[in-house]
């Protein structure tokens, strides 16, 4: 059978990258066909039900700010916000949201069925219809076939998926759902390089059955933000998490379980997420530490069901239970489900282009864990770069692609398709160069022109924007002008161990200084006068704030990220021959012939390639 209709974009998966993949494309105005398994399973939140944390929340706020859905879903589905890393400067504060599963999947279903964009085809899909070294549409496990002018892969951990649990594997994709077959055979006959991850998850425990007065109570912020930049509504009821802790005894009885182990065993091949270890990899890789932590996360706020974070093990499921119950807290618990390990395909990133497509196969692009990332934010950024991508090519538009002083997001696809990655790749600040500049807070002023610029970000944005921008010229010029005397503001100084004045100075001076922070001024009769009359909001006030106490920092980091433009402004010809240069390393040559970089910029980037090489090329290219 063939269905009649033929399509602008086929997105493969219905997870947290198929969702914004096939969103950004339908609401550009590409026709677009969301192929799942299951209709049920939209958007699950296969692991943890949480969306944020440290650089993840950054992503979200910067798909929120380009017009994508995810950070509205989240506030949505929230039941606890807090904001990470306060302690320290404003580059590393990080939202995070606890969500609840059911209704988060519910509201990104309801999105997506809401867009007349898009329809659905609940089928696997078995194999890529190709014709002159171009995706030109799918095949479906029950015989179906499907045209499209291209595809986006979005397949997560279902690809020739392995569940292990002890001594004992099967097939799926994740627990209840099989996995998917065929299509990795057909890319790898079609010439591109594949390998093996393993990811792991938690067992899900009975609510009802824990002791949370033996546990530490984390509850959410006091006046909870959010992810939108959007009129989502704000967080009135909070639901608490609670933290807990392993011992030696709890890790003894879990050793007695790593002979039937399938990661100490062997019989998983793939690597898993450093950043994120099993129970099993923290005892061996940190045994001088005797207890780890616990996190007691609820999965909804109508339901009894918890995720244990930071417990996620493949061992057998007496071995679990029989850890679990020395827990301080957990003496008496019960599991719905057993934690267990999924090892499945991926396609090392370096084969595709900054824009998602592959480099082998014409409009074919793929996104989330197929590249080898992990975590919800991750895959959900790239489908929707991946999405505008599909969509700007079929009807002849500019590339979108955001560079690494511009977004996080412009980070982690550049550290893919440069790098490369043999594990489970994460976020982190710590990856970005320009992290003051990249933050949280201001992700609507790098973005959301950009995004309203192709028609995903609506004028909405735009004029909430332009408010927010205006509110906070306003309060800063104000900061400039008003001068404060020694007896407004002596006090204040006084209680934050900053030194008093002898003379009036400007506000804007004072709150340069360290430790003084706009909520210690508020209570300054001239300026709380100021913020009311303009009904100066908490994003512009935040805004300002940032912008004056890191002035200098920012300014430098401005100054860097000029120079790399430059070098990202040099293009290098798609067909340069790099084995030309033989000044260059034997290993440059080959990693620059492997991943042929589009700029002198993202050359620079690439492991074995040096500096000197770098020299050699702009020569040659005439520059």
């Amino acid at each position: 059978m063939t269905l009649e209709e033929k399509y602008d974009l086929i997105v493969v998966g219905g997870g947290h990258a198929g969702c914004e993949a096939a969103h950004a494309a339908a609401t550009l105005g590409s026709k677009t066909l969301l192929v799942t398994q299951s209709l049920e399973t939209i958007a699950r939140m296969s692991c943890n039900p949480a969306m944020g944390g440290i650089a993840k929340g950054q992503i979200i706020r910067e798909i929120d700010a380009l017009g994508g859905v995810s950070g509205i879903v989240t506030d949505e589905s929230s039941i606890q916000f807090r904001m990470l890393n306060r302690s320290k400067g404003p580059a590393m504060w990080s939202p995070r949201a606890q969500c609840d599963r059911k209704v988060f999947e519910q509201k990104w279903r309801e999105k997506l069925e809401s867009n007349l964009n898009i329809d659905f085809w609940q089928d696997m899909v078995y194999e890529l219809l190709i014709e002159e070294n171009k995706v030109v549409g799918i095949i479906t496990k029950m015989g179906v076939k499907i045209y499209s002018k291209s595809v986006v892969l979005c397949n997560g951990t279902f690809m020739n998926g392995l569940i292990h649990l002890g001594e004992k594997n099967y097939k799926g994709g994740r627990s209840g759902e099989p996995n998917s077959r065929g299509i990795t055979k057909q890319l790898i006959e079609l010439g591109f390089k594949h390998g093996r991850m393993k990811t792991g998850t938690p067992p899900r425990l009975d609510g009802r059955t824990i002791n949370y007065d033996l546990t530490e109570e984390q509850a959410g912020d006091n006046n909870p933000d959010k992810f939108s930049y959007t009129e989502t509504t704000t967080l009135k009821k909070q639901h608490s998490c609670y933290i807990t802790y392993t011992s030696d005894e709890v890790h003894e009885i879990l050793k007695e379980g790593f002979d039937k182990s399938p990661m100490f065993t062997g019989r998983i091949k793939g690597l898993g997420p450093r950043y994120c270890p099993s129970i099993e990899d923290k005892i061996e890789r940190f045994s001088d530490k005797n207890r780890h932590q616990l996190f007691i996360e609820p999965e909804g706020a109508n339901t009894v069901e918890i995720y244990l974070n930071g417990f996620s093990t493949s061992l057998p499921e007496e071995t679990q239970l029989k850890a679990l119950r020395k827990i301080k807290g957990l003496e008496k618990v019960k599991i719905f489900r057993a934690g267990y390990a999924i090892e499945y395909d991926y396609f090392p990133p370096t084969q595709l282009k900054h824009t998602l497509e592959t480099k082998l196969i014409k409009n074919l692009y793929f996104s989330g864990q197929i590249n080898g990332t992990t975590g919800y934010e991750e895959a959900a950024c790239q489908g929707l770069i991946a999405g505008i991508n599909a969509h700007q090519k079929n009807y002849n538009k500019e590339e979108f692609i955001l560079n690494r002083s511009e977004a996080y997001i412009g980070v982690l696809i550049d550290d893919l398709i440069t790098k490369g990655t043999e594990e489970p790749y994460r976020m982190f600040t710590s990856r970005a160069e320009y992290r003051l500049l990249l933050r949280q807070d201001n992700a609507d002023i790098r973005l959301t022109e950009k995004g309203f610029k192709i028609g995903l970000a609506n004028n909405d944005r735009l004029i909430r924007l332009h408010h927010k921008m205006k509110k906070s010229n306003l309060l800063n010029q104000f900061l400039e002008k008003q001068s404060v005397s020694p007896e407004e503001v002596n006090n204040i100084l006084e209680k934050r161990g900053s030194a008093i004045l002898k003379q009036k100075v400007k506000l804007k001076s004072v709150l340069s200084r360290p430790h003084i922070w706009m909520k210690d001024l508020i209570t300054i009769t001239s300026l709380k006068k100021f913020i009311s009359e303009n009904e100066i909001g908490e994003e512009s006030i935040t805004q300002t704030e940032i912008e004056i106490k890191y002035s200098g920092y920012i300014s430098k980091e401005k100054d860097a990220a000029a120079k790399l433009t430059k070098l990202e402004k040099i293009i290098i010809p798609e067909e340069f021959d790099y084995n030309k240069l033989h000044s260059v390393s034997t290993e440059g040559r080959e990693k620059l012939t492997e991943i042929k970089p589009k700029t002198i910029g993202q050359a620079s980037r690439i492991s074995g390639v040096s500096p000197s090489d770098i020299n050699v090329l702009l020569i040659y290219i005439g520059r």
